[in-house]
């Protein structure tokens, strides 16, 4: 619990640091997955799926879930439709955990 603690606290006392990270990940998720896309359609070199999964669970979870559902992408891959959505309940879970510890 010391280390969700430890989280929260961080989150909470650099809150405009953390919004920034999680939007230029999130940013850089949506591009890739939209470069991706791209590519695919001028049958161009792909990105790697293990890079677009990995960019969501490095904190890019929302980008990479507005990068498949908007641009309908990877939505028929079964290891994106599970893995990227966890991801963003795992983040969910992981920031709400260490905000309740901290404020605890």
């Amino acid at each position: 619990m010391k280390f969700f603690e430890f989280c929260g606290n961080f989150i909470l006392d650099h809150t405009l640091i953390v919004v920034a990270i999680l939007a230029v990940m999130n940013l850089i998720a949506l591009a890739f997955y939209v470069s991706d896309k791209n590519k695919a359609k001028k049958g161009k070199w792909r990105i790697p799926e293990a890079t677009l999964v990995g960019l969501a669970w490095l904190f890019g979870s929302v980008g990479a879930l507005i990068g498949m559902y908007v641009f309908r992408h990877k939505t028929k891959h079964i290891k994106f439709v599970t893995l990227v959505p966890l991801a963003f309940v795992v983040q969910v879970a992981f920031f709400a955990l260490s905000v309740y510890a901290a404020i605890k």
